[in-house]
């Protein structure tokens, strides 16, 4: 007689049937017990809680040191763990890398601070927006103008604001002077009064 029973019937009603079971001991987990197909009992093997043969995870997806298991192994992490990273920007073509790495969501990239206190409306010109700041110069806070009148010469004149001011709002040119005379010719004699320099 066999030593285990794997199918019982009562009265022509099938109780127990364990002759299609394919219950192997790395399908159960270690420490629990099942019966085969014959009726003997099996002790798992399987120390894995999950079927992990179609994870994706891959050990540069995890943080360094950690452990986890994918495809039927376990894997260790290799992720960097950047923490909270800081950085910031202080030239308008400059960029800010992000490393490869875990983040843990409390660092921030900022304009440096030399760069933000420019950033102030009366640094920008009156309408212009900036970063959320609106400009209010006008152009004219600090200057000194200056106004000049000029008579021409007989040679070429660079008209310039003086060293106390910053530059010309007028310039006035006179009049080319002149005078004029009859003469014993019966006509007019005209005389332009202009310097040589």
């Amino acid at each position: 007689m066999p030593e285990y029973i794997n199918k019982v019937v009562y009265n022509g009603t099938t109780l127990i049937d364990l002759t299609s079971d394919t219950v192997t001991p790395d399908k159960i987990l270690s420490g629990y017990t099942a019966h085969d197909k014959s009726g003997a009992p099996v002790a798992g093997t399987n120390t894995y809680d999950s079927d992990t043969s179609e994870d994706t995870v891959a050990v540069a997806e995890m943080l360094s040191g950690k452990t986890a298991h994918a495809r039927g192994t376990q894997l260790t992490g290799t992720m960097p763990n950047n923490g909270a990273v800081a950085g910031v920007i202080s030239d308008v073509n400059q960029e800010y890398t992000v490393a490869l790495g875990y983040h843990d969501g409390s660092g921030k990239v900022g304009i440096a601070a030399t760069e933000k206190a420019k950033l102030v409306a009366g640094n920008i010109r009156q309408g212009v927006e900036i970063l959320g700041v609106t400009g209010t110069m006008s152009g004219e806070e600090g200057v000194n103008a200056q106004t000049k009148t000029v008579t021409p010469t007989a040679t070429s004149q660079t008209v310039t604001p003086d060293a106390s001011h910053n530059y010309l709002t007028q310039v006035t040119v006179n009049a080319i002077p002149y005078e004029t005379a009859s003469n014993s010719a019966g006509g007019v004699t005209v005389t332009i009064a202009g310097s040589g320099s």
